[in-house]
């Protein structure tokens, strides 16, 4: 899958900026150098991401490193928006729904162009910031003890964008929950462990008044993996990679290690000494083979990974990719809820969906 990515991506990116950065030039009514210009510094933030996936990032003073990250991965979401737009305005000049005066040397265009990008991505980057807040309740017929207040989150996406401030603002929201325990559904680390460890952010989850349990995601083995764990340790998180954990012979979770590992243990293996009186959590990152968890006889999947595709349209993509790709689900008794994430990978724009911190009570019927 990561392989696919890494030869479909290029070929897609050159593709799309070509047909972008033609129009661009037609439409600028500006003299050819200043064109040039434009065209030029268009296509050099996107293209600058090949810095990101060969390291260079990790050279780099830190808030340089910091400040290319937003640029080059937000260019590229931009880059797909003046896509779209440029195809329908291609495609309502051909049904001569617009003159083709407005997509050639026209301040017109360009500023209405230029005005919707601002919208679209203003509006965008204000919905990412406004973490959402979801309720959710888990009834069983099991013996509990009382009933239990869990904060469940997922792709932290922690690195070069999302700093240490950012992360003590999500602590917060956790800790006004008072939770008896926080969730964690994976990629906690985005692409690097170094802004982590510079910022000493494994302090921040130190002050969550609650035990914390997570399983890996992709990015923690992309960022590696061994490191990853030792942040995790550092940061006082329960870590399960293929092991359970039981809470006051009550609820017992299991934490499944990524399917980026081929050689991770199968659910079926994992819960078959599991306690079938205990009301029992699986934490996996991605949401695949959700049949499994219900064979299992599992009460409750909690995932992350999809994001949703954090941005329309590639979010009709992973609904059509996942059983779940978003949200509340149920298969036979088993229930789900597959995270959009309360962080994201890349530039903070939430677009048709949203950032969310799920609130979850579990108690008896």
């Amino acid at each position: 899958m990561r392989m696919a990515f890494f030869i479909m991506f290029p070929l897609l990116l050159f593709i799309g900026l070509g047909y972008v950065l033609w129009h661009i030039w037609h439409i600028l009514p500006l003299l050819k150098w200043a064109k040039w210009l434009v065209v030029i510094l268009l296509a050099a933030c996107p293209l600058s991401m090949f810095f990101m996936f060969g390291g260079a990032f990790e050279r780099w003073p830190l808030s340089v490193a910091s400040v290319a990250y937003h640029v080059n991965t937000s260019s590229v979401i931009i880059l797909l928006y003046l896509l779209i737009t440029f195809l329908v305005l291609d495609i309502c000049r051909l049904l001569h729904i617009i003159p083709k005066s407005l997509l050639f040397n026209s301040w017109a265009g360009t500023l209405g162009v230029t005005l919707l990008m601002v919208v679209i991505f203003v509006a965008g980057n204000i919905k990412y910031h406004n973490k959402v807040r979801v309720p959710l309740e888990l009834t069983t017929k099991k013996n509990l003890p009382h009933d239990y207040r869990i904060v469940m989150v997922s792709d932290l996406h922690l690195g070069y964008h999302n700093r240490r401030g950012e992360l003590a603002k999500w602590v917060d929201l956790i800790n006004a929950e008072k939770p008896d325990m926080v969730l964690i559904g994976g990629d906690v680390i985005d692409s690097s462990i170094r802004p982590l460890a510079e910022e000493k952010m494994a302090e921040e989850f130190h002050r969550i008044k609650a035990p914390i349990y997570a399983c890996l995601g992709n990015h923690e083995y992309y960022s590696s993996e061994p490191r990853a764990r030792q942040f995790y340790k550092q940061a006082g998180i329960h870590l399960l990679v293929d092991s359970t954990v039981v809470i006051d012979s009550a609820l017992c979770i299991i934490g499944c290690d990524d399917r980026t590992n081929p050689n991770r243990k199968e659910l079926a293996s994992l819960t078959a000494t599991v306690d079938p009186s205990l009301y029992s959590i699986v934490l996996v990152h991605q949401p695949h083979e959700l049949e499994k968890t219900e064979q299992s006889k599992a009460d409750f999947q909690f995932s992350g990974h999809t994001h949703r595709g954090q941005v329309w349209p590639i979010s009709w993509i992973t609904d059509a990719i996942y059983e779940c790709s978003w949200g509340e689900y149920q298969r036979g008794d088993t229930r789900f809820y597959v995270s959009s994430g309360l962080g994201l990978w890349g530039g903070k724009f939430r677009i048709g969906t949203q950032s969310e911190y799920v609130v979850a009570t579990v108690k008896k019927n």
